[in-house]
């Protein structure tokens, strides 16, 4: 017993030298590495954990028989990052009855996750509405359950969207194939298309490989990636032959019109062709043993007896150039020699693992001399092309290998060991990367000198989608959170410059890449702020607005601000690394940003409405809809007036300093003011204009509406927001009016320092990044200051902006301010105070307290813990991308129970406390409670 736990003789008696046997004095190996070793070498489906591109990371327990969840996410409390509590899954187990879990995979997108069991079934998830809110899409019991029918290779197809791919600093646009969610699995020389219909329905196309023997049909391993001639795939069979096929699935009819199918014309019905399927390779492995260095000329093979495959993988054609070209694909393979050796396998002696591969080649088929002679040979065929696969030199590991990984978006190759240690490999030339490269040249995160620290050991690892975290299963089954880590250039006392730039371009490049694949980048802003300084986050932010690129002058082209597909990334960015808890102010530069993003949210919203709801025409008169752009109207309006009152205080305050100069300049260098920020930035300046655009848009559109022709909530609604629009101390057209003196005052001041076009983006991005009042405007906050601001005074109410209670926005961080931040919550969407989180009955018991969904980025929260009731609102949600992500981009979770009753059951006494000493705090009185 003592012996197979691996415990020596030794150390019975604490002494490595004690008895002087001579055994071998050989490490411990990692606790299940010799059952995860036979998990590899029985099937190439054995993943118990897998991080999507949303930002899931989905596991299997330690039993097998059920899956949970886990994200990463800011703490409310002080902004750290962390991983989230573990969510269960619902009727996993049921739906595969009982059966042990083996397998996890996430679809291209990162919405959808397949669950495989060890009787070859496979029931797929999907994320609705939150990280940790998934609903099973498709049964495992609709298949027919056979231990000797397991799959042992699977992938899942793309569906069609544009995105960019970064090159460096070079940027290609390219396509992806189209259907609804589909999926290829393999299993006993079968390959079978699982697939939705456009009725929500999953069906399935089989079809054999090839007629071969019944060992070539008894597969262990498969691998599949898509190219532009096909799927790409290869097999591995108990006869230890590696086969290459190309697959090609065609669709009758080949589009699918959704009027066609009111008709009765059926969905399309898929076929599959398979091409290039004789090719075998031996799995036979050469190299020089140890103790035959002086025979380094005599290749000996290692039998198969020995060395077992353990992974295979079909590796797609890296991007070579800036063009976008690419190369071809190839195929790894990693061998693996048993856990413990025995004296009959002499060969056993050699390295732990050994990662073959081959290249794919493409040919012309020669045909021989005499078909020339042959009368009837067409002078214009073309012989067929041919495929080979050419051997490349063999890499030997003397630690076992567990894990092999693409990531960084196809530029790196992370090769994982027992021991924990993750060594990355350049893809293209199977370089490491040791992080001492030439630092002028960022390709990734490995090459600029990050690197995962050692941990303890665990046997299943999954990467995040930019590479920059993991999360290993340890011993116990449970999951653990390990980041990326870099010097950023200090080194003890020393400070490396290049190293340091290195760092930052490539944190840069990865973040750029991240947004052109539209993937999850909350890894990102992890690593940034557990290791960023604030100047250094700072530089980093800098760089991301210069690379995606973004053009911080708005002052002209206002409209490409409302469909430019980074500026939200580039503003969720800053804010998230200026935020340091719900009740904590943010720092100035994040505050501007976090306004902005709000800003945008309520401008998209309004634009949406008066678009769709022109002439009482369209859904966009929805109730949903309707009770949405209510709660945005007063929230725009509230901000308003904010803003305005900030800005009178200003005035007030620098009255006596306009005539002279150096006293001003010297007294603006030390006001933080959010408002004044707000107002000479270009780009939350052009927000406010589509905003106030829109609600006059809203204003006037009413009177073209028959309110009996509206339903009864509708009508409600819509009559409301016009009296809210009446009703307010400001204006709309005297706001517009105001922004147009602010744009006057900045325009003059642009033009009376000689800046052009090609100078103004400069001081706007430092008014956006640093939030700095640039000196070239300062005389456009004199402007505003001496003459703007005087000239709305009389058409405005003060007296009731001065009195407005704005401590709902959260802006502030008076003591108003922070007690409701405390108290209460504002919801994001709708921008409506929501209920107490639990309320006190006569006998101080709590009620049940109300479900909430929480960003996991800005920890802001929404009411809404369901899908949309309505269609139109529905609709309008997913258009806009706010049903599983909040505005400011960071996406929902459905905060547990007891985090929930946590917050809420301050203790009875604690609460009606806290209620008493907020007693002078009034809500303000034209937000609804939702």
């Amino acid at each position: 017993m003592i012996m197979d736990q691996g415990l020596s003789v030794d150390d019975l008696f604490g002494e490595s030298s004690s008895l002087g046997l001579g055994l071998p004095t050989t490490l411990r190996p990692t606790k299940g590495l010799a059952q995860s070793l036979d998990e590899m070498r029985l099937s190439g489906c054995c993943q118990k954990i897998a991080w999507s591109r949303l930002g899931c990371i989905a596991y299997i327990s330690p039993d097998g028989l059920r899956v949970s969840v886990r994200h990463l996410r800011s703490n409310a409390s002080d902004g750290k990052w962390e991983l989230s509590e573990e969510t269960p899954l619902p009727i996993v187990s049921e739906t595969h009855l009982g059966n042990q879990l083996v397998h996890l995979s996430w679809n291209e997108v990162g919405s959808e996750v397949a669950i495989v069991d060890c009787m070859g079934r496979l029931s797929i998830f999907s994320i609705s509405i939150a990280l940790n809110s998934i609903t099973g899409t498709r049964t495992a019991s609709v298949d027919a359950g056979d231990d000797s029918n397991q799959i042992v290779g699977l992938m899942w197809l793309s569906t069609q969207r544009m995105v960019h791919a970064f090159h460096q600093a070079a940027k290609a646009l390219f396509t992806q194939p189209t259907r609804m969610p589909w999926l290829l699995c393999l299993r006993a020389g079968q390959i079978r298309l699982i697939y939705q219909n456009p009725d929500n329905k999953w069906a399935e196309l089989p079809a054999e490989l090839k007629n071969t023997g019944y060992s070539d049909r008894l597969l262990t391993h498969a691998s599949m990636v898509p190219t532009s001639a096909g799927i790409l795939l290869a097999t591995y069979s108990v006869c230890q032959k590696m086969c290459l096929y190309r697959v090609s699935i065609s669709w009758n009819p080949q589009q699918w019109d959704a009027a066609a199918a009111k008709k009765g014309a059926s969905f399309p019905i898929p076929s599959f062709h398979f091409r290039h399927c004789n090719i075998d390779i031996p799995a036979t492995i050469s190299t020089t043993p140890r103790g035959m260095e002086e025979h380094s000329d005599q290749q000996l093979p290692f039998q198969n007896l020995a060395y077992s495959l353990s992974r295979l993988e079909v590796m797609p054609g890296q991007i070579d150039s800036p063009t976008g070209s690419t190369s071809s694909p190839w195929v790894l393979a990693v061998f693996s020699k048993p856990l413990h050796a025995t004296p009959e396998y002499p060969d056993q002696q050699g390295p732990s693992s050994v990662i073959v591969r081959w290249q794919l080649e493409t040919s012309p088929q020669a045909l021989h001399p005499k078909f020339d002679e042959l009368s009837s040979k067409k002078s214009n065929a073309q012989p067929k092309s041919k495929i080979g696969l050419r051997r490349l030199d063999d890499i030997y590991c003397d630690k076992y290998i567990i894990s092999v990984d693409a990531v960084e978006h196809g530029n790196a190759l992370a090769i994982t060991f027992e021991d924990s240690s993750i060594t990355f490999y350049d893809i293209r030339t199977m370089a490491i990367f040791n992080g001492l490269d030439d630092p002028s040249t960022v390709t990734c995160l490995a090459q600029a000198g990050f690197h995962y620290p050692m941990d303890s050991p665990g046997l299943s690892i999954t990467f995040s989608p930019n590479a920059c975290a993991s999360v290993f299963l340890d011993s116990e089954g449970q999951p653990r959170l390990r980041l990326m880590e870099h010097t950023f250039g200090s080194t003890g006392e020393v400070f490396d410059e290049s190293k340091f730039s290195a760092a930052i371009a490539a944190l840069t490049l990865t973040f750029s890449r991240a947004c052109g694949a539209d993937v999850n980048t909350d890894d990102i802003l992890t690593v940034a702020l557990r290791q960023l300084t604030p100047e250094a986050a700072s530089t980093f932010v800098g760089e991301v607005y210069r690379a995606l690129p973004v053009n911080c002058n708005f002052t002209v082209e206002q409209e490409k601000l409302m469909s430019h597909p980074y500026i939200p990334r580039c503003l969720s960015l800053q804010a998230a690394l200026g935020f340091q808890g719900r009740v904590k102010p943010r720092t100035l530069s994040s505050a501007v940003t976090w306004a902005t993003i709000q800003l945008r949210h309520a401008a998209v919203l309004i634009a949406f409405f008066f678009q769709h709801g022109k002439a009482g025409q369209g859904e966009a008169l929805d109730p949903e809809i309707l009770r949405v752009i209510l709660g945005n109207t007063k929230w725009a309006l509230s901000f308003a007036s904010y803003l305005l009152s900030e800005v009178f205080d200003l005035a007030d305050e620098f009255d006596g300093l306009f005539t002279d100069q150096e006293a001003f300049t010297q007294k603006l260098k030390t006001t933080n003011s959010l408002p004044l920020i707000i107002l000479l930035s270009s780009m939350s300046r052009a927000f406010i204009r589509f905003t106030c655009r829109g609600l006059r848009g809203v204003q006037a559109g009413f009177s073209n509406i028959n309110p009996a022709s509206l339903p009864n909530e509708a009508r409600i609604y819509y009559t409301e927001i016009c009296q809210v629009l009446a009703s307010s101390p400001v204006r709309v057209d005297i706001y517009e009016k105001f922004i147009a003196g602010v744009d006057s005052a900045v325009k003059h001041a642009y033009q009376g320092s000689g800046f052009g076009d090609n100078e103004r983006p400069a001081p706007e991005k430092e008014l956006l990044v640093n939030a700095r009042i640039p000196p070239v405007l300062v005389t456009a906050v004199a402007t505003l200051l001496k003459s703007t601001v005087p000239s709305i005074k009389a058409e405005i109410n003060r007296k009731e902006i001065v009195l407005g209670d704005y401590s709902w926005l959260g802006f502030g961080s008076d003591v108003r301010t922070l007690t409701f931040r405390r108290t209460r919550d504002v919801d994001m969407l709708k921008k409506a105070v929501l209920r107490p989180r639990a309320s006190v009955s006569g006998n101080n018991a709590a009620v049940q307290p109300q479900k909430r969904r929480r960003c996991v980025r800005c920890c802001e929260v929404s009411g809404d813990t369901t899908l949309p009731r309505s269609l139109p609102y529905f609709r309008m949600a997913a258009k806009l991308n706010l049903l599983r992500s909040c505005p400011c981009g960071g996406m929902w979770m459905i905060e547990p129970e007891d985090a929930t009753a946590q917050s809420a059951g301050h203790g009875s006494h604690q609460h009606q406390q806290r209620q008493r000493q907020s007693s002078a705090v009034r809500t303000p009185a034209p937000v609804a409670v939702a």
